[in-house]
């Protein structure tokens, strides 16, 4: 979809920041993970749920319509949101603060894995003391906080989900990094930064959630000073993807509902974007091609072999049948009791419905979630 027939949700702040009030109440400051997944507003939760899933119930990969992929493009912003208000507990619980994937080597633990792969991508940025940094999508600020203490950079987190951008404010708080980092509400499809202001953007798995690549890049380019560089792990399809084949759409509609993804595109559409923004490309590889012994999805496929640590066992438990089974039941068995919000099993299975997608997006070659760019803007934009 070309970046000038996407229309742009209208953001409302006051109306956002009174649905985390409503929903979330306290638990950004207070709770984390699951404690804080049973302390919602049931009735914000079930509103969440209705207008996340309205955009994908009954409208399965054989079923959607042009109608269905337009809506759900053109409300890129509302799906995002509410997405994240549904799934961050979640994630937390489960994965930790940083929501992205990474490459593994024998012997290394999750969390190192995952710092390592953050720091690989300050490595090729350059990043330095001192410079000024925007993270474009930035969860709860695991990656900007690995980013400042590994490269001593100023971050701001570019965030529209006001849940998390409370959650990041507090743990920047307690890292002791509250001098180094602030977070702000806002939409990354329009910006509201003024121009040349960053000495450099990164985006984690983040730029996915945009209804337009070319449109998000365009909003990078924008506001990176003249000779800054940015850097990006993006979610892309390969080009063995063939949205007409069933088997494929079908990987991909799991994607796209289970991780809040209005459409994905493919790696030729995402080196496409980046020069049209008006980037110089000065390096991309898929780093899901490197013939690593230890696969990117273990965590996912629920591998026990490569687990090294108690914590790595307790991430990688939940993504077997039987941690997943368990999971199901518990969750379940809370929501009939009223403990748990309606909703939040099916908010589960469908990230778990995702998990399966996205492995075997990755074993037929289909799907990366590293397809990592480092781009700079010329010293003449």
């Amino acid at each position: 979809m070309a970046v000038n027939k996407v229309q742009l949700e209208r953001e409302d702040h006051e109306r956002d920041a009174a649905f985390k009030q409503a929903m979330h109440g306290k638990t950004a400051a207070q709770d984390a993970g699951f404690m804080a997944m049973l302390k919602k507003n049931k009735e914000g939760q079930q509103m969440a749920v209705d207008e996340y899933f309205k955009f994908w119930d009954g409208k399965g990969a054989g079923q959607e319509t042009d109608a269905d992929m337009k809506e759900r493009v053109e409300s890129y912003a509302t799906l995002t949101r509410h997405y994240y208000n549904l799934a961050t507990d979640l994630y937390e619980n489960g994965w930790g603060q940083s929501f992205h994937f990474c490459r593994f080597y024998p012997g290394e633990g999750f969390y190192q894995a995952i710092a390592r792969h953050e720091h690989f991508l300050a490595h090729m940025m350059g990043l330095k003391e001192g410079m000024t940094v925007l993270d474009v999508g930035c969860g709860v600020g695991g990656p900007a906080r690995e980013m400042t203490r590994f490269a001593g950079v100023n971050i701001v987190g570019l965030n529209n989900n006001d849940y998390q951008i409370e959650r990041a404010t507090n743990y920047a708080i307690k890292a002791g990094l509250q001098d180094k980092q602030k977070f702000v509400k806002g939409d990354f499809m329009q910006m509201s930064f003024e121009p040349n202001s960053f000495d450099a953007v990164y985006a984690i798995e983040a730029t996915v959630h945009a209804p337009s690549l070319e449109g998000v890049y365009s909003e990078i380019f924008k506001v990176l000073k003249p000779g800054g560089v940015f850097g990006v792990y993006e979610w892309l399809m390969t080009d063995d993807y063939d949205p007409n084949n069933a088997k494929h759409r079908e990987i991909c509609h799991g994607i796209e509902i289970g991780d809040g993804i209005s459409q994905m595109v493919k790696i030729s559409e995402g080196l496409r974007a980046i020069k049209a923004a008006g980037f110089e490309l000065e390096y991309h590889e898929d780093l899901a091609q490197r013939p690593d012994v230890i696969p990117w999805y273990y965590p996912l496929a629920g591998d026990l072999k490569h687990v090294r640590s108690l914590s790595d066992l307790f991430t990688v438990f939940r993504m077997t049948k039987l941690g997943r089974s368990a999971v199901h039941k518990f969750v379940g068995g809370l929501e009939m009791l009223g403990v748990a919000p309606k909703g939040t099993q099916k908010t589960a299975d469908t990230l778990a419905v995702a998990a399966d997608c996205l492995v075997a997006g990755a074993k037929e070659n289909l799907f990366t979630p590293m397809y990592m760019m480092i781009a700079r803007k010329p010293l003449n934009a």
